[in-house]
């Protein structure tokens, strides 16, 4: 039976089209980038960096399968910054090559496009599992205090505090991620589950900056999630935690061609705050 018009992508249209060409050749022409930037974040820890536009930003496991929660942000205007829901909705609820990942209202346009993904080929696993997560967000020392009685400083979203505050920004900025390397899903109750992480070391998952981006990763300290975290049988899973290493490419002048920096839609309108006609 055909798929029903109203089963298919709800957002449709040419905005969201990409050049398929030139982000593979992006992708796929490793000699000539320049790495201008690399370094490993230890486990349980969180950085943050710039990525200039124009630029690819690498994220790879090291020695051992790992989860790391992405938030990114406009360096100049830190309230443009990724947008996971609107991303979900225009992308995919788990996003690979091609997929792009689109920044908050009124900027709404794509801060990155993801260009390389060696974990490309998984799918959608037996149980119906996939990665490179926009549904779920980061752990947090609030839901852990919430349902465990614990505190622990060292959930991602404390990592990413930790890791933005030398650019003057605070817990406040930090928002919901994407979760490169994480493998999740929606069992039959509807509700989220995280599985094992299927990175193997040298696995990469990278993207090209369409704005000066600042970023922030934080090295999950569920590791590679193959222990529960919360209630009947979780404990600590120090010992199945990894580093992801970052590095930063510069890329030459005639692979970018004519690309331009996206800009915003042509919104001109007053959310309705203006007298109008009828009224």
């Amino acid at each position: 039976m055909a798929q029903s018009r109203l089963q298919e992508a709800a957002y449709q249209g040419p905005a969201l089209e990409v050049d398929r060409d030139f982000y593979s050749q992006i992708g796929e022409d490793t000699q000539s980038r320049e790495i201008i930037d690399e370094f490993t974040i230890p486990i349980r820890s969180g950085q943050a960096w710039d990525i200039p536009a124009g630029h690819i930003c690498r994220l790879s496991t090291v020695d051992g399968p790992q989860v790391g929660d992405l938030n990114l942000w406009n360096r100049h205007d830190p309230r443009e910054r990724f947008w996971a829901a609107r991303t979900r909705q225009l992308q995919a609820a788990h996003v690979s090559t091609f997929d792009r990942l689109w920044s908050t209202l009124p900027f709404l346009r794509p801060m990155a496009t993801i260009v390389g993904d060696t974990l490309s080929d998984y799918g959608a696993d037996p149980e119906g599992g996939r990665v490179h997560d926009t549904l779920g967000t980061r752990c947090d020392p609030y839901v852990s205090q919430m349902l465990s009685g614990d505190d622990f400083d060292y959930h991602c979203h404390s990592n990413l505090v930790r890791a933005i505050l030398p650019y003057g920004l605070t817990e406040f900025d930090v928002h919901d991620v994407l979760n490169v390397f994480q493998c999740t899903g929606l069992n039959d109750n509807d509700e989220y589950f995280m599985k094992t992480c299927p990175a193997r070391p040298g696995d990469h998952f990278e993207f090209f900056a369409e704005q000066h981006l600042l970023a922030a990763l934080s090295t999950c300290p569920g590791g590679d999630l193959s222990a529960p975290m919360f209630g009947d049988g979780s404990s600590d899973p120090v010992e199945n935690c990894h580093p992801l290493k970052v590095t930063v490419y510069r890329l030459p002048e005639d692979l970018l061609g004519e690309w331009e920096q996206p800009t915003s839609p042509s919104y001109r309108g007053a959310h309705g705050l203006r007298p109008q006609p009828w009224a």
